[in-house]
């Protein structure tokens, strides 16, 4: 008799293939509610990246208002990006707490926490100009008016909290300095340039000289405090060389408030006049320019310099990470200054100086966005763990790994 051997049947024993749908989003995150499992202060800088693009758009000589309906529709995203941001930190604290309050013992994340406040004031400042046309001129003054507030104690805290907390850390050397310690003290200068179109809407009297009064308190709060900080980063940069080129994009960041009092000076000495007497309002009014033309001479400068160092940077290598966004905020503050000074002046020569730098800053806008989306939304890399230390001398940009 003839064996029968048996076959294998392929079909009936072999495993079946499983076909895992990869995901369009968040590809690179192994569960998608690692969004909020780091969510730190620095994210804020894309709020005030995409709001300062809007801002400027509205200041521009010669086509603001042709900018008009771009300019709000970006405000309006920036809005959107600030609540959800919000959200997603209120979810941060509640569910990974331990994370969070680890961010004010790291040497490099404590000082930006002054992003927050600066992604605040900035929307708000928005609200007067596009919030009419949007939700109409009562609401958008109510709206202005309450972010200006919540944005200037949260600004005023950090401009205290962080230098104390900087002041009694063992990690601190003199190779530490580094453009991110402006941060925390440069929200009070920005509520200044933001309270000053609101001073007009309060009563007149008391209530507007106050207001005048402080804004001009925040300014020289601020200015002081970074004329103390450009020495240590200019004394660091000259002795331990550029550093980490991941840190190098934070050297920018020094622009945003040799900027924004540049505006703010001029636009205080603007609205004087419905605030203090018509002498002293001419004065601050011829101050503002007094001041504004020789900061701007600096800031040129240092526009140059960043500029050589990103630039020398880039070719050993420039890694992205949020640190990025500090090409977008600056940049649109000098856009505002230079606009401002080109009304307050007249000048021609500061008219094309701030559209140049405008589409200047919306190429870095579109860039550091585009690779933001594609890094958070896309891949998710950006929502990884930031590092938990900082080389001294060398600082580590507080961001997740590149994407």
């Amino acid at each position: 008799m003839r064996s029968q051997t048996s076959r294998p049947h392929h079909a009936s024993t072999s495993a079946p293939i499983v076909r895992v749908r990869r995901r369009l989003l968040l590809r690179e995150l192994s569960n998608p509610r690692l969004v909020v499992s780091h969510i730190s202060p620095n994210w804020f800088a894309s709020v005030m990246g995409t709001g300062i693009v809007a801002n400027a758009a509205a200041t521009l000589p010669l086509i603001a208002p042709q900018l008009h309906a771009f300019a709000s529709v970006v405000w309006v995203v920036a809005t959107v990006l600030l609540l959800g941001l919000i959200a997603a930190s209120a979810a941060h604290w509640v569910v990974h707490r331990e994370v969070a309050r680890s961010h004010h013992r790291h040497p490099v994340m404590v000082h930006f926490y002054g992003a927050p406040p600066l992604a605040i004031l900035t929307i708000g400042a928005g609200a007067l100009l596009f919030g009419p046309d949007i939700i109409g001129s009562d609401a958008a003054l109510t709206v202005a008016l309450v972010l200006w507030s919540i944005g200037t104690v949260l600004g005023l805290a950090t401009a205290v909290i962080v230098p104390f907390l900087t002041f009694t850390s063992s990690s601190v050397t003199d190779q530490s300095a580094f453009g991110g310690w402006l941060m925390p003290v440069v929200p009070p200068l920005v509520s200044a340039a933001a309270g000053a179109p609101l001073i007009p809407f309060l009563p007149a009297g008391e209530a507007r000289l106050t207001m005048l009064l402080a804004c001009y308190a925040m300014f020289g709060l601020s200015m002081i405090a970074t004329a103390v900080i450009l020495p240590l980063i200019w004394g660091r940069l000259a002795r331990h060389n550029i550093g980490n080129s991941a840190a190098v994009p934070t050297l920018w960041i020094v622009l945003g408030p040799l900027a924004q009092s540049i505006t703010a000076a001029i636009v205080l000495g603007a609205v004087a006049p419905v605030a203090v007497s018509a002498d002293l309002a001419e004065f601050l009014g011829f101050a503002g320019i007094i001041y504004g033309i020789p900061t701007l001479g600096f800031a040129l400068l240092w526009t140059a310099l960043a500029i050589a160092m990103t630039v020398h940077t880039a070719r050993r290598g420039l890694p992205f990470s949020l640190t990025w966004w500090s090409f977008t905020f600056p940049v649109g503050n000098m856009v505002v200054a230079l606009s401002v000074l080109a009304f307050a002046t007249g000048s021609a020569v500061l008219e094309v100086m701030a559209l140049l730098s405008f589409v200047a800053l919306v190429g870095a806008w579109v860039l550091v966005a585009v690779r933001t989306f594609n890094g958070s939304v896309i891949h998710g890399t950006l929502f990884l763990a930031p590092p938990v230390t900082a080389d001294a001398g060398k600082p580590t940009a507080p961001s997740a790994p590149a994407a």
